[in-house]
């Protein structure tokens, strides 16, 4: 009986194991595919494929869509985050908060009528943007290797509103 119970145990840690780690094919069914478009070709940048996953769990669900970014020593990541985790990601664009300190700074506003927090660190020449698409959605802009004002110009060459409105679909 014991035998059989573990084999069980094993077959049904087999079957999770198969579909937690199956490799994710962008399809017109996953729910990340509606955002890779929007994931646009950057001029002077060499962008990698744009991908993303979709996980629904009981009680919980998520989507992602990223692409990645290179120029130099530059490096840029967009993200498309839905679910929970974006809910918890944006508690600092809820309240308004600035901090400046010597080595860079977080700063809550208001870019292209949407809440943003950007953050940056003058040393490392590295920052985020975090925008705020819906109680749920988020948009995330991080670059390493330039300028704040040229982190911001890049953000903005991705439509927001498209994007906020493909993750009402």
């Amino acid at each position: 009986m014991a035998g059989v119970r573990r084999r069980d145990c094993v077959i049904l840690g087999a079957l999770i194991a198969a579909w937690v780690f199956q490799p994710v094919v962008a399809g017109a069914d996953q729910a990340f595919a509606r955002f890779l478009p929007l994931l646009i070709d950057l001029d002077g940048w060499q962008g990698n494929k744009a991908d993303g996953v979709s996980m629904e769990m009981p009680g919980n669900s998520m989507t992602s869509a990223k692409r990645d970014y290179k120029r130099g020593a530059a490096q840029l990541q967009v993200t498309v985050l839905m679910g929970q985790a974006a809910t918890g990601a944006l508690a600092p664009t809820k309240t308004p908060m600035n901090i400046e300190t010597g080595e860079g700074h977080m700063i809550t506003t208001t870019l292209n009528g949407f809440p943003v927090t950007k953050t940056y660190n003058n040393s490392q020449k590295s920052g985020a943007l975090l925008v705020a698409l819906g109680p749920s959605a988020l948009l995330t802009v991080s670059y390493n290797g330039i300028s704040e004002d040229d982190g911001l110009a890049l953000a903005r060459k991705f439509d927001w509103k498209a994007i906020q409105a493909a993750t009402q679909k």
